[in-house]
């Protein structure tokens, strides 16, 4: 029996919950979905508008308006005279996507003078050989070498392969471009970003964000839905507050002259580049922008498990946990705050939408009269529904805008489609991703310790203070790509999620007793 206002209400005699809360809560799941549906539509129009000014470009009669809106520009005249450019990959493991999106990344039809560097922490790294090979068959097509940079001491493995590469940096290179070894870009990307750097010389990083593409499995729609939300802060067609490190063009002086700390702040103790670098561009005010063809198709593994999403999800709540100043602390803290409270406020109203269903097929199964089922509590589950229905057609339009972007600015792949899009698994994503977001966080909070393809690094005061390395400790494979880490023989063992929450748990617990 349910009684309205004040009162809890029952289903079957059990005591649930007050309704006034229940009422607060249901509104705060709905504007949450409709504030959700604003940014996407927002991003939408940004990226869709780009898609209109090419067509009228293509209309026009500049075929290769995917290069460059006025072809005038891709005269050889004006190539010439482009800045020389160093692309920086750092990688590890190697994958089933990766000579894809190597193979796009040294065939950019970028026409000033560039070179790439592969770097390696030494030659065992699958990635090595296969890497060199690529390379080979372009013989003196391009100007590309592989370093192997060696293990890190005072910081990440990544950011100290990324230093690396831009010490071997040729001395007129005005600007490198550092990308992760899962971005798939467009042959215009490298000049697009190029160009922008010399229109507006005060950019301090340009930036881009990935789409990703899920194989099917409900660990990667975790992992799209995941990233959608932040997708909306990087389709600003200009200046952003957000950095994606995948992606990152930036002044070459800035590293020769260590200006504002970019070197010294990665090298000394630094876990995540693009928190600290956008810690710096915040500290010292500078511009940080993101234009709208930076959208990278982001293909995820064809068997990413449930288990593997949860290991990648510790990871990026483990970001929240390092710093370079008490500001950044202090935002970090905040972000960590807003992002708990609204993820299990999203989750919220729809186990109360569930109560008044159930509560609804209770009393209509015990004949009673429909007058009694709820005061307003199905009325609120019906509005709950409406509005996440409008949330998931503004995520879905977004996704299809930015599908048949990156099919104009990549002619020549294989074409993108939605199709294989299950929307069903989406929702459910929704809420499976939202309630462990808190779980995750907390949990970094407290380990301050995280194993990162196969090295485990402890944090004190936001800082990496110990690194521990061992191939037989880690994991065979990365989360995302199904990257082979290490050559060596055997499989993946099959680990399941309740498997790897209580192996965390575990680790947690004794640190020292498991990684011994």
């Amino acid at each position: 029996m349910l009684y309205c206002r004040s009162q809890p209400f029952k289903i079957c005699n059990i005591c649930i919950v007050d309704e006034d809360f229940d009422s607060v809560s249901v509104s705060q799941g709905c504007l949450i979905c409709l504030v959700l549906a604003l940014g996407w539509a927002l991003a939408s129009y940004v990226r869709n508008r780009e898609i209109k000014i090419m067509r009228r470009k293509m209309k026009e009669g500049n075929s290769l308006a995917f290069l460059s809106h006025d072809i005038n520009d891709l005269e050889h005249s004006k190539q010439a005279n482009l800045p020389r450019v160093t692309v920086v990959m750092p990688l590890k493991g190697f994958g089933e996507h990766n000579l894809h999106n190597w193979r796009s990344q040294i065939t950019s039809l970028y026409g000033g003078p560039i070179e790439f560097f592969f770097v390696v922490d030494s030659v065992e790294d699958p990635a090595y050989c296969a890497v060199n090979s690529l390379i080979s068959d372009f013989k003196d097509e391009i100007d590309a070498k592989v370093i192997v940079a060696g293990p890190s001491t005072t910081c990440s493995q990544k950011i100290h392969n990324q230093l690396v590469g831009v010490e071997k940096m040729h001395k007129d290179s005005k600007y490198v471009l550092f990308l992760d070894d899962d971005v798939r870009l467009h042959p215009g990307s490298i000049g697009a970003l190029t160009v922008e750097m010399e229109k507006r010389p005060e950019i301090f990083i340009q930036t881009g964000y990935p789409l990703d593409l899920p194989s099917g499995t409900l660990g990667s729609y975790c992992i799209y839905e995941y990233h959608m939300p932040c997708s909306m802060g990087f389709a600003t067609g200009g200046q952003t507050f957000f950095l994606w490190g995948g992606c990152m063009m930036m002044h070459a002086d800035d590293f020769r002259n260590d200006n504002y700390g970019v070197v010294s702040g990665l090298k000394d103790g630094g876990y995540s580049d693009d928190m600290t670098l956008a810690a710096i561009a915040g500290a010292h005010k500078k511009l940080i922008t993101s234009p709208p063809v930076a959208v990278f198709p982001h293909p995820l593994a064809s068997d990413l498990t449930f288990s593997r999403y949860w290991n990648y999800l510790r990871k990026q709540t483990f970001v929240l946990e390092s710093y370079t100043t008490k500001v950044n602390w202090i935002m970090n803290r905040a972000l960590f705050t807003v992002h708990c409270y609204l993820s299990w406020g999203f989750v919220a109203p729809f186990f109360m939408s569930s109560i008044h269903i159930a509560a609804a097929f209770c009393n209509y199964s015990n004949g009673k009269s429909p007058e009694i089922t709820s005061c307003g509590g199905l009325f609120l589950t019906g509005c709950l529904a409406v509005c996440t229905t409008i949330e998931l057609i503004s995520m879905w339009n977004l996704t299809r805008i930015e599908v048949h972007l990156c099919n104009m600015l990549s002619p020549e792949a294989p074409r993108l489609s939605l199709a294989s899009y299950n929307w069903g698994l989406i929702l459910i994503a929704m809420l499976v991703d939202n309630f462990l977001y808190p779980i995750s966080a907390i949990r970094s909070h407290f380990s301050q310790s995280i194993n990162w393809s196969g090295i485990r690094y402890h944090l004190r005061n936001g800082k990496i203070v110990q690194i521990d390395r061992s191939k037989d400790k880690g994991p065979l494979y990365t989360d995302l790509a199904a990257k082979h880490l290490y050559n060596r023989k055997g499989s993946s063992p099959k680990v399941s999620f309740l498997g790897s929450l209580a192996r965390s748990w575990a680790h947690w617990r004794q640190p020292k007793k498991y990684d011994s």
